[in-house]
């Protein structure tokens, strides 16, 4: 096992024997491109979540790949490896705590030299463990709540987008949709790519991407009017769309920007709507749009956008969910207009929505049965 790097499968209790039974180690479409790295003959490690106990060390019977098995755990977990025995199976409880030590998360990809400590401790717990450094780039954290904040527009080596574009878009926020609403080689669509971060994100993450804007700002980028997208009908995966939320940015002087029309009109949204039904028509049936937008206080007056984009959002897709992404870049998050805001009684954005919406497929009407949780007040 000396010079192979190392990965770290989890299970559950009532997943666990599944495992061993078909000795094939899987996960779901968050980590799955982890798992297509993985080569025969890499070391293998199995946690127990519901027991914190940790099982190894195996190495890799195969590639890592998609539906080696599909049957396997009813289809759930796709990206699936080959699981082969390299002599007695050791077990150590206790698992995230041991991590730790190693500086690593159960998520980690283990380099050579930490997966042959990892599986010299669990032969012998009395080997010395040290820390290492995670051998991944820098990437956000996945999120699990509604509420999303990240205090750079950035993230890893390199650049998503420019910080220098107005308006430009949070990159973790296009991370975190792409990584939960596609897989890896499915198309992406940016009808407004602005300075170009849903690119960015997409080429790191092995997704194709299509990038239009009405003021293309790179040669990657085509220049287009989003309300007529040059795409065959059902031919995208995601759609992900950063829109301007009235005319108080002055993103370019092209005639055509929807950005110089103001808010408080009804052509504003008029305008909008041509665009969503044109994201409709592109869209497969049961895939995802993001729409990015905030609302607007301008000159005492304030504007819902965002609950007005929502309610023509609405009339063509279903809701997913609704995300309230935390405003840390904006020009007025200075101590100069914080300090206006208290003197003269008025609120700075702080942040804006995220609609998550879906294309129906045709079988939305069916409901799955689900078993409720309830918690004692």
């Amino acid at each position: 096992m000396a010079g192979r790097q190392g990965h770290i499968f989890a299970c559950t209790s009532k997943t666990e024997k599944e495992c061993f039974d078909r000795m094939l180690f899987a996960t779901g479409r968050l980590y799955g491109e982890s798992v297509l790295k993985i080569k025969k003959g890499d070391a293998l490690f199995l946690l127990n979540l519901d027991t914190d106990v940790l099982h190894g060390a195996f190495s890799a019977g195969s590639d890592g790949k998609k539906d080696i098995d599909a049957e396997a755990w009813k289809g759930r977990y796709p990206y699936q490896v080959r699981v082969a025995k390299n002599g007695p199976v050791y077990t150590a409880e206790n698992a995230k705590k041991i991590l730790a030590q190693m500086g690593l998360g159960w998520r980690d990809t283990l380099v050579p030299g930490a997966a042959g400590m990892l599986a010299a401790y669990l032969k012998d717990p009395a080997t010395r463990l040290a820390a290492f450094q995670k051998s991944d780039d820098e990437k956000p954290r996945l999120e699990s709540t509604t509420l999303w904040d990240y205090p750079r527009q950035s993230y890893g080596k390199k650049p998503k987008g420019s910080n220098k574009y107005a308006g430009v878009t949070p990159a973790f926020v296009i991370y975190n949709m792409v990584k939960r609403y596609t897989e890896p080689g499915d198309l992406v669509l940016d009808p407004m790519a602005g300075s170009g971060t849903t690119l960015d994100v997409c080429v790191e993450e092995g997704r194709r991407c299509k990038a239009f804007d009405v003021n293309p700002t790179r040669p990657e980028i085509v220049q287009n009017d989003a309300r007529k997208i040059p795409l065959p009908d059902e031919s995208v995966d995601m759609v992900f769309i950063d829109s301007p939320y009235g005319d108080n940015i002055d993103y370019n002087d092209q005639p055509a920007n929807i950005g110089r029309i103001s808010a408080e009109t009804d052509e504003f949204y008029g305008e909008l709507e041509k665009v969503m039904a044109e994201c409709y028509r592109v869209l497969k049936p049961g895939k995802t749009i993001g729409w990015l937008i905030g609302d607007q206080w301008v000159k005492k007056k304030f504007t819902p956008v965002g609950l007005l984009v929502y309610e023509r959002l609405a009339r063509q897709f279903d809701t997913v969910d609704i995300v309230c992404v935390a405003r840390r870049g904006q020009s007025s998050n200075t101590g100069v207009w914080h300090n206006r805001a208290l003197r003269f009684n008025f609120y700075l954005r702080g942040f804006k929505y995220l609609f998550i919406m879906k294309k129906p497929d045709g079988a939305s009407g069916k409901r799955g049965k689900v078993s409720w949780a309830y918690y004692e007040r």
